[in-house]
């Protein structure tokens, strides 16, 4: 005999309990109808064919519940399986951060020791010179390394250029052809999201300026690592809220994009969502918007216009105009959208009701009360046929209630 699957066994087991079982029953009816005068001899032998059935559907059901608890412990193998090849990823990781690590720290004893023996120096001749009247020149010198000026006032171009609101980096690993994000900064992403997911910034931000340090000396600043590590460490400036700093590593990251992808790449448009997104945060919603549009220009150009990222686009640039009071062109943009959503994702994807709501927020505005409650009425029609099945007389959603 072929030597049977876990799933066969289960299967011919489970006949084998209802053949037993109803054999069962047909010899206890046959055992009852059985006359007083038959009842001695075939009473005995119906009687131990009954025992030994029962036996049989004991032995079956006491197979099926091994073959239970055999699964529960396969799965609990698997899920234990899943977790120690991620702690095996991480710990790679860890051992590679702590090799470098070493390796800085022995650099930096080093440097130490010679700041000592320079430090010895400069006491020593200072010692001598402690006379010389050289003030003037000391005031001087002390003024250039400090001037207070740079500082308060920076660069007005600079300033303007820098503004940025983050990506996921996985988010760029699916859109960028030829180009494919090394396991090492995957698993390091992961890291600093957990860390700043517990507030723990005092570890997440060193750890990520080492790597990006690390990667600018192995493969040069304009390489789309670097910008990667970049979009990395623009997450947790956001999370602390440090606009300004997120936004000095973004722009840094789509200008190397912009080289190394092609300016009209789907990474770069990302880029330019996210900086019209931080505009937006800050009301800067006039600045937001035309890079807004750029940004759906992009997508609509490399994934053609009725794809969801472009619908994604248009309920971003329909929230900007919203913000500026153009209803007539939020009404289109969130429209448009939700056509798209519905014929790629189909009427119960999560996003066609979040466009609806949009569309009835931008609504309500407007006081347009009717039309606002239509989109309500379907959103909450949708979810209740999805929860509990057809709506009749007997299972009404709950604005037909009360």
């Amino acid at each position: 005999m072929t030597q049977m699957s876990q799933d066969e066994i289960i299967s011919n087991t489970k006949t084998v309990l209802q053949g037993l079982e109803a054999l069962r029953v047909e010899h206890v009816s046959i055992m009852n109808g059985i006359s007083e005068v038959q009842k001695d001899e075939k009473s005995d032998i119906l009687r131990k064919n009954i025992e030994n059935i029962e036996l049989g559907l004991s032995e079956a059901q006491v197979m099926m519940a091994l073959t239970s608890h055999l699964q529960n412990i396969e799965a609990e193998k698997q899920k234990l399986k899943t977790q120690v090849r991620r702690l095996h990823q991480e710990n790679a990781w860890l051992r590679d951060e702590l090799a470098n690590t070493q390796q800085k720290f022995q650099a930096s004893e080093q440097l130490v020791a010679q700041l000592e023996e320079e430090k010895k120096h400069l006491e020593f001749m200072a010692s001598v010179k402690k006379y010389d009247d050289n003030q003037e020149q000391d005031e001087s010198c002390e003024k250039a390394r400090t001037d207070p000026v740079v500082e308060l006032f920076p660069d007005e171009e600079n300033e303007d250029r820098n503004n940025m609101s983050p990506t996921p980096p996985s988010q760029f690993a699916n859109q960028t052809s030829g180009y494919e994000i090394p396991a090492r900064l995957r698993t390091l992403h992961n890291l600093v999201i957990q860390y700043a997911s517990q507030g723990r910034y005092e570890v997440a931000v060193p750890l990520c300026k080492q790597a990006l340090e690390d990667l600018e000396k192995t493969s040069g600043h304009d390489h789309p690592d670097v910008a990667t590590m970049l979009n990395i460490l623009a997450l947790v400036y956001r999370d602390q809220n440090k606009y300004k700093e997120a936004a000095n590593l973004l722009n840094d990251a789509l200008s190397i994009r912009g080289k190394t992808l092609g300016e009209n790449h789907p990474a770069v448009a990302a880029t330019l969502n996210n900086l019209a997104v931080l505009y937006g945060k800050r009301g800067k919603y006039k600045d937001a918007e035309p890079l807004c549009k750029r940004a759906l220009e992009i997508r609509e150009k490399v994934l053609g216009k009725d794809h969801p990222d472009v619908a994604k686009q248009l309920n971003n640039l329909a929230l900007l105009c919203q913000n500026q009071g153009k209803y007539d062109e939020v009404e289109k943009y969130y429209q448009r959208a939700l056509d798209i959503y519905e014929a790629k994702l189909g009427p119960d994807d999560p996003n066609v009701a979040k466009t609806k709501n949009n569309l009835a927020g931008c609504y309500l505005k407007q006081g347009r009360y009717a039309e606002a409650e239509i989109l309500y009425k379907q959103v909450l029609t949708r979810a209740h046929e999805r929860e509990f099945g057809a709506i009749d007389s007997k299972n009404k959603p709950i604005w037909q209630l009360g």
